[in-house]
């Protein structure tokens, strides 16, 4: 039987999920102290899908990308979790499956007209830090 997306996950279950060893987990629970599963009576570790998104962007920092433990703690602590789940690709916590508000955005020629002058701001922004390297580099 397969638990849902949004099913809690026991730490063998989690291990399973992100590929690393239930050990590794509690190692990094003593790490980082923005994992922090749910625990039950008898200490038993019940992770969240939000903790799930960022256990696997922890261990893409660390094993794929080459990170020490110093650094991602660095990260986290400069740009909080949302670095951590854009490492493992989301960028943003698993819904809570709870509809999302939905605020209609009317597409006006004055919203049209500001949003051009931004990109055109941009682009030339871009051009001249395209020009400013290729001076130094030249």
């Amino acid at each position: 039987m397969t638990k849902g997306p949004e099913a809690f996950r026991t730490i063998s279950e989690a291990a399973d999920e992100i590929g690393v060893a239930q050990h590794v987990l509690r190692f990094w629970e003593t790490k980082f102290s923005f994992i922090r599963p749910m625990k039950r009576a008898g200490g038993r570790r019940f992770y969240r899908p939000q903790d799930l998104a960022v256990l696997r962007g922890v261990r893409r920092l660390l094993h794929d990308e080459g990170y020490t433990i110093a650094g991602v703690q660095k990260l986290y602590r400069e740009h909080g979790s949302a670095r951590l789940l854009a490492a493992d690709g989301g960028g943003e916590l698993p819904s809570s499956g709870a509809p999302s508000p939905s605020v209609p955005v009317q597409s006006t020629p004055d919203v049209q007209a500001a949003l051009q002058a931004a990109l055109d701001a941009l682009l030339a922004a871009r051009a001249q830090l395209a020009e400013a390297l290729g001076a130094r580099q030249g």
